[in-house]
């Protein structure tokens, strides 16, 4: 996740302290690729909200990033999809890092 923290830092991402002591909750776009977590909330609109919760992603589910180049487009898998996001949606998903996390998954199924 040390990228993932240097990229926040350079794009002036937010870290939002969680408060119950579970963890850190960052936006979504902070993730590397292989990386997961848990979606803790949306920071948008009713329109978005239930367009995203249409396709899965809805508070509570494990999202693991299956690509994130920096640019273009965010794609995670959720259950047994994989959706595309645009940038600017996966920085309004905020989730909190899985204790895997820390180790992107380079083996099968990616």
């Amino acid at each position: 996740m040390r990228q993932a923290a240097q990229r926040q830092e350079e794009e002036g991402e937010r870290v939002i302290p969680d408060g119950g002591g579970r963890g850190d909750v960052v936006p979504l776009a902070a993730l590397d690729d292989g990386q997961r977590g848990r979606l803790v909330r949306v920071e948008a609109g009713t329109g978005l909200r239930t367009r995203l919760l249409a396709m899965g992603l809805r508070s509570g589910a494990e999202v693991r990033v299956v690509h994130n180049g920096g640019h273009g487009p965010f794609v995670v898998a959720v259950d047994s999809s994989r959706v595309v996001l645009g940038r600017g949606m996966a920085h309004k998903i905020l989730v909190r890092p899985t204790r895997d996390a820390e180790a992107p998954s380079h083996g099968p199924g990616r």
